[in-house]
């Protein structure tokens, strides 16, 4: 896991472009610690930059960028993991290596099969890759999005980035998209592809951006998708089918030439993940758990039922208020797109650092693909009402969070849903906070993103598309990396292994979603092996101490007051227990950045 960055423009600008890499490298060198590389093509008026954080082949040989027969250049972000499979099969067809890394497996792939070699990659990446000899520039990504990459293209110049903030290096992208805080106020997050500047763009996931310096053409495409779809099989089958692949996963996972260990939250996906770990990992497993004093919110308890069944290193640490308190700044600092979320996904690859580690794996994907979320049970609902005419003008002044979001309504397809189910603010609040008109605002909501229409696919279904193309994609991964990354760590996600996923996409509803529980089919799967303590048991809110630790808290008193009367009242409310603390953070983060600007 790394850091990427690079220009390319007219040679005559190579200085310019040279020293804005190398800012750009510097501002993310908390994702790349342990090496630095700057590599140009004059000529062509390329420059490539790296920040490594070496986890595969830790010897020189792994520096980046990285170059292959003089003719190809690669800068890259994440880990494949079939790379040891790739590289038999090219050695069988002749190509030679000279490292140990998976770097160097991308080169030869694409040597040998261009840009079909991409969708042959299994993990998770982002990468700039230059062919010499073409005078062509590829930027790819992988097909979850499970790593960022964000590019700029304006006046013959190209420059991309693994994040938004490291852009202020390039003067013809620092110009604000006004209309993000909206975006903020409503979902909670950036949903691609709005960034907080408006001529800077992700690569969508699954696709790659070709510019041919030749021709100055620029294309973008997709190589790889994700596709719901009903298979009938037998349910015995089914569930040793997920087991086995989720095995096959871990395995890949734990994949590192640097110490590795793994989120254990108490939980069932962080459990399962764990349990398979040490089973394959007989020594040198370390688990990282974060728990509280108090009782009502902390998970520990289950987390000791984990830990009593594996001899591994136990790393559980007690998050107090008054550390929660004095980091919160740093922690709003760190992120480079605003979210409402991430805080504990912070602290815990702070404590991953602390105890020499580079790697964790997490549970992130399991609730998205296999029915985790009360979405699944209530889509089909909120859909119908959808149809109904006249609902969503009155649900505005309704009372209650849950009832008033049903204005989102208006908004047509899966949009309208998700913001209906898990929206922040009103249109009418986020034109008050802003000083716009709310005809203002839901013009902005309804222009973009531009979603596909889902309707074909079974309710619970569209809850799976929803959940894992927009808070997954726009919220969850994008907190892991950027989090994680704040501290040097790599989290890795098994659940979203590319078989391990398209396998859940295709089983049949029927079996998928069935039994009393949510991901009853995965409790099912690992019933011998998971404790019907962990797996019969409430799903409990991992972060509500934050509610009381966010009263306390000077520096949000201070922000707020800054903020003004209108965020004072909103302010007011969260005292009075009718506003949560996702949404006090949401319009923290909005008027702090407001204000920057």
């Amino acid at each position: 896991m790394c850091r990427i960055a690079g220009i390319l423009t007219s040679p005559g600008n190579l200085e310019e472009s040279h020293q804005a890499v190398q800012q750009m490298c510097t501002i993310q060198q908390h994702g790349g610690p342990d090496d630095e590389g700057i590599w140009a093509d004059a000529a062509a008026g390329l420059v490539l930059g790296h920040r490594r954080l070496s986890l595969l082949d830790l010897s020189a040989a792994g520096h980046q960028p990285m170059c292959r027969k003089n003719r190809y250049s690669i800068s890259f972000n994440g880990e494949i993991y079939n790379f040891p499979v790739l590289k038999n099969e090219l050695e069988q067809m002749g190509h030679r290596f000279q490292t140990q890394t998976d770097t160097e497996v991308i080169l030869a792939a694409y040597d040998q099969w261009g840009v079909q070699s991409f969708k042959r990659l299994q993990g998770m990446f982002a990468f700039a890759l230059w062919d010499q000899q073409e005078q062509e520039l590829l930027l790819v990504r992988d097909a979850s999005g499970i790593k960022p990459l964000y590019y700029h293209q304006c006046n013959g110049l190209l420059a991309f980035a693994s994040e938004v903030k490291a852009f202020q290096f390039i003067p013809s992208a620092r110009e604000q998209d006004n209309h993000w805080p909206v975006f903020m106020m409503a979902y909670g997050h950036l949903p691609e592809p709005v960034t907080t500047l408006k001529e800077v763009k992700p690569l969508p996931k699954g696709f790659f951006l070709s510019y041919r310096v030749k021709t100055g053409e620029t294309s973008l495409q997709n190589f790889s998708f994700n596709s719901l779809y009903k298979k009938e099989e037998d349910v015995t089958e089914v569930k040793e089918r997920l087991a086995s692949l989720l095995r096959l996963s871990v395995n890949r996972h734990l994949l590192a030439d640097a110490p590795i260990g793994v989120f254990l939250s108490g939980g069932i996906d962080s459990g399962i993940l764990f349990l398979l770990a040490a089973e394959q990992k007989k020594e040198g497993l370390n688990s990282l758990s974060l728990y509280f004093n108090e009782k009502a919110y902390s998970e520990k308890k289950y987390q000791d039922i984990l830990l009593d069944k594996v001899n591994c290193k136990r790393n559980q640490f007690l998050l107090k208020e008054d550390l929660f308190l004095e980091q919160l700044p740093r922690i709003l600092t760190d992120m480079d797109q605003p979210s409402c979320d991430g805080i504990n996904t912070w602290f815990i690859s702070r404590y991953a650092r602390e105890q020499g580690l580079k790697a964790v794996l997490s549970g992130i994907g399991a609730d998205e693909l296999l029915g985790g979320y009360p979405s699944f049970r209530r889509l089909g609902i909120v859909a119908a009402l959808q149809q109904t005419p006249g609902l969503s003008a009155g649900a505005t002044f309704w009372k209650g969070r849950k009832l008033s979001r049903l204005a989102y309504l208006r908004l047509p397809g899966i949009k309208g849903i998700y913001l209906s189910l898990r929206g922040q603010y009103l249109p009418i609040d986020i034109a008050r906070q802003l000083d716009a008109t709310e005809k203002e605002v839901w013009q902005i909501l309804e222009e973009s993103p531009v979603l596909p229409a889902i309707q074909r696919f079974d309710s619970r279904n569209q809850a799976c598309w929803m959940e894992t193309h927009l808070y997954m994609q726009n919220q969850l991964l994008k907190d892991a990396d950027v989090m994680s990354m704040a501290h040097g760590i790599e989290i890795r996600v098994p659940f979203l292994d590319a078989a391990f996923l398209q396998y859940c996409m295709n089983i049949h509803p029927r079996i998928k979603y069935s039994g009393r529980l949510p991901k009853s089919l995965l409790i099912q799967a690992f019933k011998n092996e998971l404790p019907a303590a962990v797996w019969n048991r409430p799903k409990m809110g991992f972060s509500f101490p934050f509610t009381e630790w966010f009263k306390n808290s000077g520096y949000v008193t201070e922000t707020i007051q800054q903020a003004g009367p209108l965020a004072q009242e909103k302010y007011n409310a969260f005292l009075q227990g009718s506003l949560h603390w996702s949404q006090l953070l949401t319009l923290m983060l909005v008027h702090n950045k407001t204000h920057e600007n």
